[in-house]
């Protein structure tokens, strides 16, 4: 993993659009480099796989986009991501980690859990779907705990 860089995101745009039918833009993953959010790219056999983006700020950290290209996924590099976010918002001071995932999302609800997030509200209507609108689970989890490993990758 690596710091994202302007000349990523032509790669970074290519696994956006592959996972969602409803992309952030070119313009929108340029903003969050520009305003000094964490981004990290995840790179295998030399090309970006997946990437994550976080604003810091007051003491909490918000994991606005992370995402895996569809052929490299279930093999926790997601996880992965998600531990590099998680360590960025601790050395930045923060102490609370939030992020908001499809209610449909089942794979990622469960990865979430399994590193520590709890449901902590929803927002209705949040994602948009081709015909209709989906919803938001509001999950987050503390940066300092005992039974967090030392380690990040």
């Amino acid at each position: 993993m690596r710091p994202m860089r302007g000349e990523d995101i032509p790669a970074v745009m290519g696994v956006e659009t592959a996972a969602y039918p409803h992309p952030w833009t070119e313009g929108i993953f340029r903003d969050c480099l520009r305003v000094g959010y964490c981004c990290w790219v995840l790179m295998a056999s030399g090309e970006i796989v997946g990437y994550g983006v976080m604003s810091v700020a007051a003491g909490e950290c918000h994991i606005l986009n992370m995402c895996v290209h569809p052929q490299a996924r279930r093999q926790g590099l997601g996880r992965r991501i998600l531990r590099r976010l998680l360590a960025s918002g601790r050395s930045r001071n923060a102490d609370t980690a939030f992020l908001e995932v499809r209610a449909s999302n089942r794979a990622a609800l469960s990865l979430y859990s399994q590193e520590g997030f709890c449901k902590v509200g929803g927002r209705r209507g949040y994602y948009p779907l081709a015909a209709d609108r989906e919803d938001a689970v509001i999950m987050a989890r503390p940066l300092i705990s005992a039974a967090e490993s030392p380690r990040s990758d």
